[in-house]
């Protein structure tokens, strides 16, 4: 058994970061240092570390650490303001369909100006920005268990026998896609602290194997009861198992509701739907673009042949053969149930009204 240590994704303190390397998951747990933006960018864009939370945090305290050890090489506010943005967009591009990553960027740049308002001594200036920018780690684990209890009491009210629950989930939303506890996970981690989980199902997550990697890996370290299936499993499941719930987490949610997940969840979302089973999309509202009106203004991430083709390096299919390797789907908001967030559980179709109306509280 591992020790808690392991299910850390993310190891911080100021100037030092390192992250757990997923790609050496389940086999070793092997911390990488991020020096810089870069390193933080092809860790990224390598899948070193992923789920949309963690990409964001590991991208803004890759910067952090960064601009921690360039500040004498900065001679001006003006300086490290363009500095920041320009680091900030780079590092938008690694993973474009988590949206996470660009709205951490965008919630930075628009601090920037009105630090310089009421800092103006630079090294002040870049100490205030520094601790902005470390509290995204203390944010995203309070959000994931706030999104943890709404969700478990969710799904616990809409099933009011004393019986213990049966849950489905994909891919891996645990503390490995975060900085801790989960989103879709962090519900299942609830609903058994709740003693509520009779058992949890999830898919080993084709063609990346974040399932069968990840997820389990976390679930026996937690000894949470659990059951993987293949993919092409989850029809029968539905129809010859008792399934409360489905529960997944999301890259990015539009303004309507229609959600990106991880490839898998689309065909997931119809199945509960044909079996009359609640489908539910836990993710904190950083992954909520509400300037995007649709699903189809979503950017699908398009993934390297090899992942299908290969497993560790061995070649599992027929030399020459053309793929096609999306790495998310997007599942439209009427085959979503509700969408979880930390700040309550809404349907699709009042999620714009809601989130703008806690802005404007927040904002006066």
């Amino acid at each position: 058994m591992q020790d808690n240590q392991t299910l850390q994704s993310i190891r911080y303190q100021r100037g030092l970061l390192s992250i757990l390397d997923q790609l050496q998951l389940p086999d070793e747990s092997v911390y990488i240092p991020i020096h810089s933006v870069d390193d933080a960018w092809k860790a990224i864009h390598t899948m070193s570390i992923r789920g949309a939370p963690a990409i964001a945090v590991c991208g803004v305290l890759s910067l952090a650490v960064e601009l921690h050890h360039s500040r004498s090489k900065l001679e001006s506010i003006a300086a490290v303001q363009h500095f920041v943005t320009d680091q900030l967009n780079y590092l938008s591009t690694a993973r474009p369909t988590a949206v996470n990553m660009a709205e951490a960027a965008a919630t930075i740049i628009d601090y920037l100006i009105p630090l310089s308002d009421k800092q103006v001594d630079l090294s002040l200036y870049i100490d205030d920005l520094l601790d902005f920018m470390e509290k995204f780690l203390e944010h995203d684990l309070a959000d994931n268990r706030s999104i943890g209890r709404y969700g478990a009491e969710t799904i616990r009210n809409n099933n009011p026998s004393p019986q213990q629950l049966t849950v489905l989930t994909h891919c891996n939303t645990g503390s490995l896609a975060t900085v801790g506890f989960g989103t879709a996970l962090g519900v299942v981690r609830q609903l058994a602290a709740n003693n509520d989980l009779k058992l949890v199902y999830f898919t080993e997550t084709r063609p990346y194997n974040q399932g069968s990697r990840l997820t389990a890996y976390e679930l026996v370290h937690d000894r949470i009861p659990h059951s993987m299936i293949c993919d092409s499993m989850a029809g029968l499941l539905m129809r010859t198992q008792p399934i409360h719930a489905v529960v997944v987490g999301a890259d990015c949610v539009t303004a309507n509701g229609d959600t990106a997940n991880k490839i898998g969840t689309y065909q997931l979302a119809i199945l509960a739907k044909y079996h009359h089973i609640p489908f539910y999309i836990a993710a904190p509202t950083t992954s909520i673009d509400l300037t995007k009106k649709t699903g189809a203004e979503i950017v699908i991430e398009q993934r390297p042949s090899r992942e299908m083709t290969t497993i560790k390096g061995i070649n599992i299919a027929a030399e020459g053969v053309q793929v096609w390797n999306p790495a998310f789907d997007v599942t439209p908001a009427a085959l979503i149930t509700s969408i979880i967030t930390e700040h309550g559980v809404f349907k699709p179709d009042e999620l714009e009204e809601k989130l703008l109306s806690l802005q404007k509280k927040v904002s006066t």
